[in-house]
C-alpha cells in the first residue's frame, strides 16, 4: 500500500474577497491548469486553478490514506472564508478499484487525487466569491493577500469576449467490445446470476471517438450545465498535459453534514418519449417491469444495508422515476442519522462501489467485471466530490463521463445485469447512456 502523498504540512492560509461575477467562461480560460469544477443541485459552482495542494494515494487504503493526508493538511490553517460555501475544500476522486489506471486513456490520473486550489472562483446563492490558498513556503499571510487583490482586479467581472465555441464533431469511432462479444459476456453473467454465483453484476463498454475539432472544454461544460440541471457535474484534470475527466451524473454517493447523511438508490433505466402520453406510459411501464424493479431493490437494499453499521436511524423515501433529458431512471433517496460523528470518506469507502455500478456479492462482481470488460474502469463509476476541514463532504457516482483531450474523447457506460437481462436489450440501453456526452459532442445542424 502507498500511504498518501501531498504538500508539506504546515500552515494553510486561505483569503476569500465578494467579486463582481464573471461569466464561466471566461474565468474558465483565464484560470491555469489544472482546472477543477464541480456542481451539484444543492452546491454552488466551484471552478479551482492550480493547486496549493494536492494529496494522492494508491492501494487497497487509498481511502484512509487520502483522509490522513487531508487532515494532516487542515491540522492547522489560518482561513478567512467570508462565506461558507468558499471555504477551503479539497476536490478530486478515486479509482473503481485498485490498479484500475493503468491503461489508456487513464495513464495521467492517479488511483485517488484531491487538489486545494490556489484560486477558487465560488458562485453561491449569495454571491460570487474569490478564494486564494496556500500551503508551506507560499503560506505568508501578507502574500495572500496581495495574490487575493491581484486576481480579483484580474478576474472580478470577466465577460467572454466571443461566441461559445460550437459542438466539435465527430469522425472515427472505436468500440472497445464488439456486439457478439458483449452478447457473449452478458449470456455468461446470465448464467452465473441463474447459477447462484452472483446477484448482480454491472458490465460496461467504452467507446473513443475523434473529434473534427479542437475539445471546447469550458462550453461542453456550459451545455451540460443548460441540459442537466439536476445533475453532478464534475470535471477534473489531473496535471496540466491536457487530459479530463467530465461528466454530468445523476447518482448522488453521498452527502455528509454533520451528523446528516444523504444519499441515493439509482437503478432500473428506460427512454424517454416523445410526447408527453408516451413518456408517462414509459414511466409507468418502469415502475411495474419486474426485471427493472428487482435491480432496483437489489440496490436499495444493499445501500441501507452498508449505512447500518454507522447510522442511528435510516429512512427510504418512496420509489419514483427521476426524469433526465435522454433517460429515465427509478430512484429512492435514501437519508440517514448518524450515530456517531464520522468522516465523510469512512462512508464513501463503505458505500463504494454500490450495486448500481458494481455487483452483488461486491467480491464476486468486480472478479467478473475484472475478467469481462476489455478497458480499465479508472475514473468511472467511481466516487468523485469534496472535502473540507470538518470531515463534511459530497460525492458522487462518475457515470455519463468521458475523458477527453484535445481530439479525442473516450466515453463509458453501463448496465445491470439480472437474471432476465437480455443482451440485446442491455445493449441498447448502453447507447443510451452514452448520449448525454455524446450529444455535447456530435456537431449539429
Amino acid at each position: 500500500m502507498e500511504r498518501a502523498r501531498s504538500s508539506p504540512a504546515s500552515t494553510l492560509v486561505s483569503r476569500t474577497a465578494q467579486i463582481d461575477a464573471p461569466g464561466f467562461a471566461a474565468a474558465f480560460d483565464a484560470l491555469a491548469a489544472p482546472r477543477t469544477t464541480w456542481n451539484a443541485p444543492d452546491d454552488a459552482l466551484v471552478l479551482g486553478s492550480g493547486a496549493a495542494a494536492t494529496v494522492t494515494a494508491s492501494g487497497p487504503d487509498r481511502f484512509a490514506a487520502v483522509r490522513s493526508g487531508v487532515d494532516d493538511l487542515f491540522h492547522s490553517g489560518d482561513v478567512h472564508a467570508g462565506t461558507e460555501a468558499a471555504r477551503p475544500r479539497l476536490f478530486g476522486g478515486f479509482a473503481f478499484h485498485e490498479g484500475g489506471c493503468d491503461g489508456d486513456p487513464w495513464g495521467p490520473f492517479p488511483e485517488a487525487r484531491f487538489v486545494l486550489p490556489r484560486v477558487q472562483v465560488t458562485f453561491a446563492d449569495n454571491g460570487t466569491w474569490l478564494t486564494v490558498n496556500a500551503v508551506g513556503d507560499d503560506a505568508d499571510p501578507d502574500a495572500v493577500e496581495e495574490r487575493l487583490a491581484a486576481e480579483r482586479d484580474r478576474i472580478s467581472g470577466l465577460a467572454a469576449t466571443g461566441d461559445r465555441p460550437p459542438r466539435p464533431g465527430i469522425g472515427a469511432t472505436r468500440r472497445t467490445t464488439s456486439r457478439e462479444a458483449w452478447r457473449e459476456s452478458v449470456e455468461a453473467a446470465v448464467d452465473r446470476i441463474r447459477g447462484g454465483d452472483l446477484r448482480k453484476v454491472v458490465l460496461a463498454q467504452a467507446l473513443e471517438v475523434d473529434l473534427d475539432a479542437p475539445f471546447p472544454r469550458a462550453a461542453t461544460l456550459d451545455r451540460l450545465a443548460v441540459k442537466y440541471p439536476d445533475c453532478h457535474r464534475y470535471y477534473f484534470e489531473p496535471d496540466a498535459g491536457g487530459s479530463a475527466f467530465f461528466g454530468a451524473t445523476p447518482e448522488r454517493l453521498v452527502a455528509l453534514r454533520g451528523r446528516t447523511v444523504e444519499t441515493d438508490a439509482l437503478a432500473g433505466t428506460t427512454g424517454r418519449g416523445e410526447t408527453p402520453t408516451e413518456d408517462e406510459w414509459l414511466a409507468e411501464e418502469l415502475l411495474a417491469d419486474p426485471k427493472n424493479v428487482h435491480e432496483h431493490e437489489l440496490v436499495a437494499d444493499t445501500v441501507r444495508e452498508q449505512l447500518e453499521p454507522f447510522a442511528a436511524s435510516i429512512a427510504a423515501g418512496e420509489r419514483r422515476v427521476r426524469r433526465l433529458a435522454t433517460v429515465q431512471h427509478l430512484h429512492t433517496p435514501i437519508t440517514a442519522e448518524l450515530n456517531a460523528d464520522r468522516h465523510v470518506l469512512d462512508l464513501v469507502e463503505a458505500l463504494h462501489p454500490t450495486p448500481a455500478v458494481g455487483g452483488l456479492p461486491p467480491d464476486r462482481a468486480l472478479e467478473t467485471i475484472h475478467d469481462t470488460e476489455p478497458f480499465d474502469r479508472g475514473w468511472y463509476a467511481a466516487p468523485v466530490g469534496w472535502i473540507d476541514a470538518a470531515g463534511n463532504g459530497a460525492f458522487a457516482v462518475a457515470i455519463r463521463s468521458a475523458v477527453a483531450t484535445s481530439r479525442r474523447a473516450t466515453l463509458f457506460a453501463g448496465v445491470g445485469l439480472v437474471a432476465d437481462s437480455e443482451p440485446d436489450r442491455e445493449w441498447d440501453e448502453v447507447q443510451l447512456k452514452y448520449r448525454p456526452i455524446l450529444d455535447e459532442l456530435e456537431e449539429t445542424n
